[in-house]
């Protein structure tokens, strides 16, 4: 192992041979140890020894095997292992006195350090061999740097040599410094750059060493050819900012031109509107001719052929669509009943001759009492044969009825019995079929009707409204590109019902349907539909004597009914080409 010498930290020129130890003695700090050559070449550099890889050594020492130097001054390099050396690890002690000098090195010859790249790519591409020449090393810009020199977020690939870096309470500027002389860059440091670093790394890429110093300090950087600049964040961002400014200036100040365009389809003062929001710029303006639906524009000539571009692809015919709906109404009615009157009427008095020969009762009648009578029609019935209905449960509105009377030969017991029955069944069909055109996304409507007077009395005095009983059909069609139709439908159909009137006002029988739906070109569809189903059996009976055997059915009265509704709505939609 040969004697290590302590290092200067006076600026000394690359070719110039070290100074002595009793020239300029610094105080020193004991490095790591660190694999070494046989032969190590210290120079004393400003900040740090600059690596044979960051400047492409060429030519090798008289010594057999490679010289590598190591980086001091507050840091540490593990310089690459040579493949023919393998020396034992040895502890690197720098300003020892004692240690004699080693010779002065062989001449250095560098390679000049070709363009950087652009910084503002995604990502630097890989390098073929990273630690081999300065060149991969100058090609190897910090990842993760943005346009704008602000650091992003993203997933880096760092591809510089491994450097360790050991700094406490180092200068920042000086710092950067020694990155300058480890990659190889043209590198300028703002004058607002300062602070102190504080760091210890150990065998990381030196452009993710780099990204994290400038992250760590808020700083940035731009490149301006083979030059990198690093500046604060702050001052790229008011660069960027004044920029644009001046972009935004510089694209303002030309002279404004008017043009004028007809429209044909769309309404210009919507469109005015429209390209005051989106194309124009600050300068410009829009005016309409409402006579002539004519668009007036001021503006800029590049913005003017935007807004001429976008005027073509706005000012088209829009295609019309016929929408057709089928309203079906099905009802179906069955009624049935059968039922039973009793009449009665007799009588005990002097003058049938047919008194009970006491004192009381000696005279007396019996009757129905249900408010009716009944009896032999005609004029051929006398006063007597009339007799009061006592069993009541005959059908009303009968189609069918049947009596028979009975009475004695004095007339002092009369007997009337009507059977009535009733059997009714309906079927019904309403089909109501509304149709509109209307332009896309228009909306269109369809009303077909009465209107029923409505009268109120308030205060003596007589207002009359009226109330609408109509069918109508409100649609807004949406064609699509894949040839279907989006609809928003409102669809109602009222209709009065005058069989159920109160105070001459009938009610509104309405079924109504509000959705929206989507159907293919020519397709018909089912939107809604209400099905009603009501089933009722009455049963009306005589107490007791409904449960005579065989005769029950005498006394009592069934009324039957089934009654069922149903509401279907169809819509077709048919795009008019």
């Amino acid at each position: 192992m040969e004697p290590m010498v302590p290092v200067d930290t006076a600026a000394t020129p690359v070719n110039e041979a070290p100074r002595s130890p009793a020239q300029d003695p610094v105080a020193v700090r004991q490095l790591p140890a660190v694999p070494a050559p046989e032969s190590v070449i210290a120079r004393a550099e400003p900040v740090a020894i600059t690596p044979l890889e960051a400047v492409g050594v060429d030519q090798q020492a008289d010594d057999p095997a490679a010289i590598e130097p190591a980086v001091v001054a507050d840091e540490q390099v593990r310089p690459a292992p040579v493949p023919s050396v393998q020396p034992p690890p040895a502890a690197l002690t720098l300003g020892d006195p004692l240690t004699p000098a080693l010779p002065e090195p062989a001449p250095i010859q560098s390679r000049a350090v070709p363009p950087l790249p652009d910084p503002f790519a995604p990502t630097p591409p890989p390098l073929p061999d990273e630690t081999s020449t300065a060149v991969g090393a100058a090609q190897a810009v910090p990842a993760g740097v943005g346009a704008s020199g602000a650091v992003q977020r993203q997933e880096p690939q760092y591809t510089g040599h491994l450097v360790t870096l050991d700094f406490q309470n180092a200068d920042l500027r000086a710092v950067l410094r020694t990155f300058s002389e480890i990659s190889g860059l043209n590198m300028v440091i703002d004058p607002t750059v300062e602070g102190s670093v504080d760091v210890a790394l150990r065998d990381v890429p030196w452009d993710q060493a780099l990204d994290i110093i400038l992250r760590a300090n808020k700083l940035g950087y731009s490149v301006d050819g083979t030059v990198v600049r690093i500046v604060p964040l702050t001052v790229l961002a008011e660069e960027e900012d004044q920029r644009r400014d001046l972009a935004e200036k510089q694209a303002l100040a030309g002279e404004l031109q008017v043009m004028t365009q007809t429209l044909s389809y769309a309404r210009a003062i919507d469109l005015a509107q429209l390209l005051t929001r989106t194309i124009l710029s600050p300068r410009g303006s829009a005016e309409v001719d409402e006579r002539t639906n004519t668009l007036i524009l001021n503006d800029l000539p590049d913005m003017l052929e935007k807004a001429r571009g976008l005027i073509g692809t706005l000012d088209r015919p829009e295609p019309q669509v016929e929408i057709e709906a089928r309203i079906v109404q099905t009802t179906r009615d069955f009624a049935r009943a059968i039922g039973v009157q009793w009449g009665v009427n007799g009588r005990m008095s002097q003058e049938l001759g047919n008194t009970s020969g006491l004192v009381f009762p000696n005279s007396g009648s019996v009757s129905g009492r249900t408010d009716a009578s009944q009896g032999p029609p005609g004029d051929r019935a006398s006063a007597f044969e009339q007799t009061g209905t006592a069993v009541g449960l005959g059908v009303e509105a009968a189609t069918t009825a049947i009596g028979v009377a009975l009475g004695s030969v004095n007339g002092a017991f009369n007997l009337d019995v009507a059977l009535s029955a009733l059997e009714r069944s309906g079927n019904g069909r309403v089909l109501s079929t509304p149709r509109v055109s209307t332009q896309n996304n228009v909306q269109a409507e369809v009303t077909q009707g009465i209107q029923i007077p409505i009268q109120t009395v308030a205060n003596n005095t007589v207002t009359v409204t009226f109330k609408d009983a109509a069918l109508t059909l409100r649609v807004t069609p949406q064609i699509t590109s894949a040839n279907t139709v989006i609809m928003q439908i409102t669809l109602e159909n009222a209709s009065p019902d005058f069989t159920r009137q109160i105070n001459g006002i009938p009610p509104i029988d309405t079924q109504r349907a509000n959705t929206q739906v989507q159907v293919d070109d020519g397709a018909t569809t089912v939107i809604g539909g209400i099905f009603i189903s009501r089933e009722q059996q009455v049963t009306d009976r005589t107490p007791l004597l409904h449960r005579i055997p065989l005769l029950g059915w005498l006394f009592k009265r069934e009324d039957v009914r089934d009654e069922s509704r149903e509401l279907l709505i169809f819509i077709t939609p048919r795009i008019l080409k």
